[in-house]
């Protein structure tokens, strides 16, 4: 079987144009599919020399952290739809509590928290897709 890389490469390039980190393609016996794996990357995370003295001086003190999802896929902020939530905005949490689930693939994957804390802000909306690295949870 010969592979048309034409095929792929229109694939990749769609994945771009349209910001997505999948594609599939089916013609008969014929299934191609290209995927690619996006990180966010915060705004914060980049300071170009020159400016870093000016943003430091600009931003006060923040002491939280952040809580990111491991995977890509559907968050989930309950074990079941309409149950009690895993985390609540002020709710004390120790290291290794479950903070939401992360579905991929019908695979639930529980997202431990790292430390103990207090929950500052949940960043992530019940059923909301989530990306690698993205900040579900941020905790003091």
């Amino acid at each position: 079987m010969k592979i048309n890389k034409n095929i792929i490469k229109e694939l990749n390039d769609y994945l771009d144009e349209f910001n997505l980190t999948e594609i599939e393609y089916t013609e008969k016996d014929l299934k191609v599919k290209v995927s690619k794996s996006r990180i966010s990357k915060n705004i914060e995370d980049f300071v170009p020399p020159n400016e870093e003295k000016t943003i430091k001086n600009e931003v006060s003190v923040d002491n939280s952290k952040k809580i990111t999802s491991p995977i890509i896929g559907t968050a989930y902020l309950a074990p079941e739809p309409g149950g009690k939530k895993f985390i609540e905005i002020g709710q004390k949490i120790k290291k290794g509590d479950t903070v939401m689930i992360v579905e991929a693939m019908k695979t639930m994957n529980h997202v431990p928290s790292p430390l103990d804390g207090v929950v500052k802000e949940i960043t992530v909306e019940d059923g909301q897709p989530v990306e690698f690295g993205q900040t579900i949870a941020t905790i003091n």
